[in-house]
């Protein structure tokens, strides 16, 4: 069974973080049509400086999640700051201790942090939220797994999840938040939360793709 080692890997949530840096302005256009307009400035500023702060050469992948945890939580402002950060430290929980990492630890990994963001929050699929990600890329892994699927093939299947997971949002109306009070207006814009989940989500798949194929 394909395995990455766990130190060293902090390098994958850099890589991440440069994701989220490069769709700062894209996001907080998103955000700007139905909420405060702030999400994607919001979340490069807590990606970047996590950023600054991790040893992407030595430290580990939950090392690192702990510290996006960290200045999420404590150092940007708006509703995603908390959510995001309870699902990277809940990540995080999954790979403590842990030397290697492969397909099975990666899916408890993100199960793991999709329980978090539900324990916190009132949203389910359908509400407009990064649920409407975040759940169907988690479920379609796992059951790419159970089907026989190596960890590329989950990892691609994962991602496609991800991607029309985000699509979905255009065509809903928000439920959650301050969008919800638009109603219909906030139909025909994809949701921010959803789009920089999927953005993470691909770029994590990624980072680990990436280096299982070396």
């Amino acid at each position: 069974m394909t395995k990455l080692k766990n130190a060293g890997a902090a390098e994958i949530v850099r890589e991440v973080a440069d994701v989220i840096v490069a769709n700062k302005v894209y996001l907080s256009e998103l955000d700007g049509k139905i909420g405060d307009g702030d999400h994607g400035f919001n979340m490069a500023k807590g990606f970047g400086r996590a950023k600054e702060r991790i040893d992407g050469a030595t430290e580990t992948l939950d090392a690192a999640m702990r510290t996006l945890s960290d200045v999420l939580m404590s150092e940007i402002g708006g509703s995603m700051g908390p959510l995001y950060g309870m699902m990277f430290s809940d990540m995080a929980d999954a790979l403590e201790g842990a030397e290697k990492i492969d397909a099975a630890s990666f899916g408890r990994m993100i199960r793991t942090g999709l329980e978090g963001v539900r324990e916190i929050g009132s949203a389910k699929v359908g509400d407009k939220t990064l649920l409407d990600t975040l759940v169907p890329a988690v479920e379609t892994y796992e059951a790419a797994l159970a089907e026989g699927a190596d960890w590329s093939q989950a990892l691609g299947r994962m991602k496609a999840a991800a991607e029309a997971g985000r699509d979905s949002t255009l065509d809903m109306v928000a439920k959650i938040g301050r969008s919800s009070r638009l109603g219909e207006r906030s139909r025909g814009v994809l949701d921010a939360g959803a789009t920089s989940c999927c953005l993470i989500l691909v770029a994590l798949a990624d980072g680990i793709d990436r280096r299982i194929a070396q």
